[in-house]
């Protein structure tokens, strides 16, 4: 055996006892009583707990409530309070001002000429069907090898400026540039339908100009009916329908030639 494992045995060996302790503590008169005292602390602490300090102990209130759910309490102030503010708001489609059902009700209203309008409906600033029928157009016309994007949004909106005072000029209550540029884009849709045909065969002829203007006629009676039960313009239908006829022969120029 080398020197250093006797060392270590020598190093690690001890006669020391718990009875020495307790010796030890009878032989000092001065500290019996703190030994007593140790004792009793021993004995009601259990084994493992000597080192453990007194904020880290168990508390005796036990805990009421369940896992991941913690005990409520009526005097504390709820937390959560703005998660109940979500369920109030209105949907995201109807803070854009998209409502299908009405651009359904409208498109319906502007295939059957003589279907009623509902003012109600019609007197709203929808532009999301124009926007749709306005690209729909240029689409059909970019298929048919014309690219007249500009010059369909350019009419669109100088149309749009000039049926404004027109209808604020004729009519009593007046009117707002959104519900003009609602109901021109929506009667829009019969041009979509010329400009579609215009793909498959070429409009340049009688059959063509026929149908050029059928489409003009039905485009101008819709929107001035629109335009005549969302104003009050009773009796004023046809003097509507000649300012619509002549914006919608623009674009009839636009798909035929």
């Amino acid at each position: 055996m080398s020197s250093f494992e006797q060392f270590l045995i020598d190093f690690y060996q001890s006669n020391y006892t718990i009875e020495d302790q307790e010796e030890g503590c009878n032989s000092y008169g001065s500290g019996k009583n703190f030994c007593e005292s140790r004792k009793s602390q021993a004995e009601k602490q259990p084994a493992g707990a000597a080192f453990v300090p007194s904020d880290m102990l168990p508390s005796s209130q036990s805990y009421s409530g369940q896992i991941l759910q913690p005990a409520y309490s009526p005097d504390t102030p709820s937390q959560l309070g703005y998660v109940d503010g979500f369920d109030e708001e209105p949907p995201l489609l109807e803070e854009l001002g998209i409502n299908f059902e009405h651009i359904w009700q409208k498109t319906l209203t502007v295939l059957n000429p003589m279907k009623p309008a509902d003012g109600s409906i019609m007197n709203e600033t929808d532009l999301t069907g124009p926007m749709v029928f306005c690209l729909a157009l240029g689409a059909t016309l970019l298929m048919a090898g014309k690219v007249h994007f500009g010059y369909v949004y350019g009419m669109s909106a100088i149309g749009c400026l000039a049926m404004h005072a027109l209808l604020n000029l004729m009519s009593v209550s007046g009117v707002s540039h959104g519900c003009v540029a609602s109901v021109l884009g929506y009667c829009l849709l019969p041009m979509v339908i010329l400009s579609s045909s215009a793909v498959v065969f070429s409009l340049q002829g009688t059959p063509g100009t026929v149908l050029a203007l059928f489409i003009i006629g039905w485009c101008s009676l819709s929107a001035s009916k629109i335009f005549t039960s969302a104003l009050a313009m009773e009796g004023q239908q046809l003097l509507i329908a000649y300012p619509c006829a002549l914006l919608y022969g623009l674009f009839a120029l636009l798909t035929v030639f």
